[in-house]
């Protein structure tokens, strides 16, 4: 696997001043920032790769060794990059407080608070046959957390702030020294924001957010399937600390038709006839999604043969047109007959002389 030149990555020269290596990174953070592009992996990793090139070439001495040996150089230093976003904004605090402000790696007092994204939500909507050809809008209710509005997501009751965290003095670590070594942990008492609340709001307990019921309305499009989701953007759960909520996906259950069965954008009925109509011919009356429609059997017509009635099956999705309604024609073996009937058959078969397949 090649590794990515550090230079490339920040699109420097490799005679660039430490000034313009700082600036080619904030660029990279502002661009590529997790809570500018939720969701998006790409985006993910190239703001990963840029704090990776970023420590490497703001630093002189791994610096000129990876200029004299490359990735090997860096080897014999300890670096192994970083183990995820936490600790990218901890290391480079500043500059996401100078590029961002609040909500993006803000520094309040000597700790941050980190926006995060709200959680995605799911809705399983059941819609009938016709809702799904024709389309609908449809009401539907959801619990989820919403930003407290005592505290407008602060967590913190009216009039009051947070304080610093006595543990780690709002650095959001502490450190252990064992021997020669000295290792940084993520401080236990403010999980790593370098705040805590010690008067919380009564409303949300501190967190932030309540739980909420909301009614939305969700507007079905013609020709959906069953499996098909619906995005409504920004009615997942709400952000921590001032980042966006969440979105809510609606998966769509078509439930099954009485006369109908679909395939792509054709519908299937299937019609019922006697062996007289099937013999004689006849018109007769069937079902469409939009009433009713009469077609000709002809004379001498058999069991399972499938009629075509253009335009009336399913609208296709975002598009114009619709599919076909397909009518096979079902021929009904009398289950009893008259004494009258079944000297009739009789006859019948006397006169057309039917050829038995069951006798030899």
């Amino acid at each position: 696997m090649v590794k990515m030149d550090y230079y490339e990555r920040l699109s420097v020269s490799r005679d660039a001043s430490g000034e313009e290596i700082k600036k080619a990174y904030r660029q990279m953070a502002l661009k590529y920032h997790p809570d500018r592009n939720p969701g998006d992996e790409e985006a993910e990793n190239n703001f990963k790769e840029a704090s990776e090139a970023y420590d490497v070439l703001r630093d002189p001495e791994k610096r000129s060794l990876y200029d004299q040996f490359g990735h090997d150089g860096l080897k014999g230093t300890g670096f192994r990059g970083f183990s995820g976003f936490e600790d990218i904004f901890s290391s480079f605090g500043d500059i996401f407080d100078d590029v961002f402000g609040l909500g993006f790696g803000n520094r309040r007092g000597r700790g941050r608070t980190y926006a995060r994204r709200g959680a995605d939500l799911r809705y399983d909507l059941s819609i009938s046959f016709r809702d799904a050809a024709f389309g609908k809008e449809k009401e539907i209710e959801t619990e989820k957390h919403e930003t407290c509005e005592t505290c407008t997501g602060t967590g913190v009751k009216p009039g009051e702030s947070k304080q610093i965290c006595p543990s780690c003095g709002g650095k959001g670590q502490v450190n252990h020294t064992q021997g020669f070594f000295t290792i940084s942990s993520t401080c236990s008492k403010c999980h790593g924001q370098g705040e805590i609340i010690t008067q919380p709001c009564k409303d949300c307990k501190g967190s932030g957010r309540v739980p909420k019921s909301k009614r939305l309305k969700v507007k079905i499009p013609a020709g959906v399937e069953t499996g098909m989701r619906l995005k409504l953007m920004g009615e997942g759960e709400a952000g921590e600390s001032g980042g966006p909520s969440g979105d809510l996906y609606v998966f769509l259950q078509v439930e099954p038709d009485p006369f109908f069965e679909r395939y792509e954008n054709d519908i299937l009925c299937k019609i019922p006839i006697s062996f007289s109509q099937a013999a004689l011919g006849d018109k007769i009356k069937v079902p469409t999604l939009n009433g009713h429609e009469k077609i000709n059997i002809p004379p001498g017509t058999q069991s399972g043969h499938i009629f075509t009635i253009k335009g009336e099956g399913i609208p296709y999705l975002h598009s114009r047109g619709r599919g076909n309604e397909l009518v096979q024609i079902i021929v009904k073996t009398p289950a009893s007959l008259s004494r009258r009937q079944t000297k009739l058959f009789e006859e019948l078969a006397s006169l057309k002389e039917e050829e038995h397949w069951s006798k030899s």
